[in-house]
């Protein structure tokens, strides 16, 4: 199939909710993809921070196709090996006491709305529902995590939305502010991904765990992209020295397969029942091996490394001093890069994905989620594009 025949297709019988540029991988290995036309690819964007192992990762292939000539799908009402071996490595090397896994970064925050709201209820009764989230967050495209993401410019056409939210600044008085007797639980991105690679100050996250146990609100942690090593830690809460409630997860645990999840700690683990809270493929047999291979493949050495990939990208970017950039933000491989004015973070995404190098937007910057396991080589390859398209 030609592109062309591919776009028309697509046109034809796809609903056109995405801007999609004019490119069409086929196949890739590690963090190079190649076009339908043999094109080559360097990806800096791994489907969104989901392709954490990278693409066609050997290991991550052999558990997907065991699991799935073995068992594909059984049902919740059943047990299978797969989702509890998850749930004991994701428990072991989070601190956490229990899993809960679905399929999508919004379907895990909506699990944390809800555990916070049960919890409230059962302790405080009915009028504590209120949970507050920061502005330039964003949370998910539901209607109820539309709701709490903190950016307007997602939230027109979709009115009404779910009640019982409350934005605040990322600032313990801004938070004060927006308080109320109402108040259940705090739900942050410790980086706030789409609303452009902002780590919140760790002084302010300290002063508000304190808050939320002042008041006894949950304190909720939206990990859906800095999550599974992405930031340098399996999880970005682990380098604030905090724990959570509960946190959610997504996007990089299976490492390309449909999952996401929430993992509680001791005081909400009985908070949901049978009955309460569920989700028809959640802990997919397939889903759950991809996910235990790339927790296998990301162990504390190969995420360590994170770090020192990230701090290579960046100070490379920064070094190149090309005119239309400026400094750049973020943790591990979450990487921000700011964008001078007079030029548009997506002319610039689209330049750079023309050129073989495949790159994201975030706020008014470009935004780099490599896979964990990029290469050096697969980096400067990636830099010299970058280098070479925005002089």
């Amino acid at each position: 199939m030609t592109f062309e025949e591919l776009r028309e297709l697509d046109r034809q019988y796809v609903i056109q909710s995405y801007g999609r540029g004019p490119i069409a991988i086929h196949h890739g290995q590690g963090a190079v993809l190649y076009g339908l036309d043999g094109r080559e690819y360097i990806d800096f964007a791994s489907g969104i921070g989901v392709l954490s192992v990278g693409t066609a990762d050997p290991k991550w292939v052999e558990a997907v196709t065991e699991q799935a000539g073995r068992l594909g799908h059984i049902s919740n009402l059943y047990y299978s090996e797969p989702y509890v071996k998850l749930a004991k490595a994701l428990c072991t090397r989070s601190g956490m006491a229990a899993a809960f896994f679905g399929n999508s970064g919004a379907e895990a925050n909506e699990g944390l709305i809800k555990l916070a709201r049960k919890w409230s209820w059962e302790k405080y009764g009915e009028g504590r529902g209120t949970i507050i989230t920061l502005n330039r967050s964003f949370h998910g495209r539901t209607i109820t995590t539309l709701a709490a993401t903190g950016q307007d410019v997602f939230h027109k056409y979709f009115f009404p939305f779910t009640e019982g939210f409350r934005r605040a600044d990322p600032d313990l008085d801004s938070v004060k502010q927006a308080a109320g007797h109402d108040v259940c639980a705090v739900l942050v991105e410790l980086v706030q991904g789409e609303g452009g690679v902002l780590p919140l100050d760790p002084d302010f996250v300290h002063g508000l765990v304190q808050l939320c146990q002042d008041r006894d609100w949950l304190f909720l942690v939206d990990e859906v992209q800095t999550g599974i090593g992405r930031t340098g830690s399996l999880f970005c809460f682990q380098q604030y020295g905090v724990q959570p409630d509960a946190v959610s997860f997504a996007k990089g645990i299976a490492g390309g397969l449909p999952m996401g999840g929430i993992l509680v700690n001791e005081r909400c683990r009985k908070v949901f029942g049978p009955g309460d809270h569920a989700s028809t493929f959640g802990g997919n047999p397939v889903s759950a091996a991809a996910a235990c291979a790339v927790l296998d493949i990301l162990d504390e050495e190969a995420i360590g490394r994170v770090k020192e990939k990230g701090r290579y990208l960046r100070e490379a970017i920064e070094a190149m001093d090309l005119p239309c950039l400026g400094g750049t933000r973020g943790m591990g491989l979450m990487i921000g890069v700011e964008v001078k004015d007079g030029a548009s973070n997506k002319e610039l995404c689209a330049r750079l994905n023309q050129a073989g190098l495949l790159s994201l937007t975030a706020g008014a910057g470009l935004r780099f989620l490599p896979p964990l396991t990029i290469s050096k080589e697969e980096m400067d390859k990636g830099l010299a594009i970058l280098k070479n398209t925005l002089f």
